[in-house]
């Protein structure tokens, strides 16, 4: 489809973002509204040191939130591609996703055919969902025909799989750049919008993230299709959490507060959020 001209500028979306953020949170209905995010969170680890046995603490916790919180739990358990097996059985019979990062995480430098090779490979051992980054370096200098490439071949080598496209937004720069790389990413065949790897600052970003949502509003309205979005990297309160939350309801709408649509990756949220909903 031919997407509208996007006529938003950084000052007025601080505008609109400070007008959803000052709207009381007692409209929100707070309990309800933790309860979604956890529901909604990707637990995640990403770090060179991750090794088995972090990885069995990481499932256990995700299923022992079940106990704790009469059978609430979160999204997914994301982690590096060679743990997604072992996860994948220890989550077996669970609610709970497997999701994989991929593409040359976080770098995006790679060719081609060994990012669709490296999908392919973390699909065969199980991920049900992959978290691509697209090549940023290509997005700067213009690029846009070799990311949509880029997304739509990774796509076909998802087969089942969700797949979110990571846009690094804090490394795109201007609010023209990440709409067009949300464009790109849509009709590529996203099935989720990411802000960020969570390695590079600033990482995610309401005002991103509005841009994002007036992107999958736009494309809705269009296609009657709903594209889902994952703030991903330095979201470790609830307070902020919750505005993510505010800005999807008053942008696109409450039929996108669950978590086949709405995504949130902030592993330093998780405890917060539980200790919320145990008291």
């Amino acid at each position: 489809m031919k997407f509208e001209e996007y006529t938003q500028t950084g000052s007025s979306i601080q505008k609109r973002i400070q007008a959803i953020e000052s709207i009381p949170v007692d409209e929100i209905n707070r309990q309800p509204a933790l309860e979604t995010l956890f529901s909604c969170l990707d637990l995640t680890t990403l770090e060179g040191t991750d090794n088995k046995k972090k990885i069995n603490g990481l499932c256990d916790q995700a299923l022992g939130y079940r106990k704790l919180l009469l059978g609430k739990t979160v999204a997914a358990v994301c982690v590096y591609s060679p743990f997604v097996r072992q996860a994948k059985a220890i989550l077996s019979g669970s609610e709970i996703k497997v999701a994989t990062v991929a593409c040359a995480f976080p770098s995006g430098q790679l060719p081609l055919h060994l990012k669709i090779e490296e999908v392919k490979w973390a699909v065969a051992e199980g991920a049900d969902e992959i978290d691509m980054v697209i090549s940023r370096g290509k997005m700067l200098e213009g690029d846009f025909d070799a990311i949509y490439e880029e997304v739509s071949q990774v796509k076909k080598a998802c087969g089942s799989a969700h797949l979110k496209v990571i846009l690094e937004t804090g490394e795109l720069q201007s609010v023209q750049l990440i709409r067009k790389a949300c464009e790109l990413a849509i009709e590529g065949g996203a099935d989720f919008l990411k802000t960020s790897t969570g390695k590079v600052s600033p990482a995610a970003t309401p005002e991103a993230v509005v841009i994002m949502l007036d992107t999958i509003k736009e494309y809705y309205h269009a296609t009657n299709i709903k594209i889902g979005l994952k703030p991903a990297g330095g979201i470790s309160e609830p307070v902020d959490a919750l505005l993510y939350y505010q800005l999807v309801r008053e942008i696109v709408g409450k039929d996108w507060l669950n978590n086949t649509l709405f995504r949130i990756g902030a592993s330093r949220l998780a405890d917060k959020l539980k200790n919320l909903l145990a008291d």
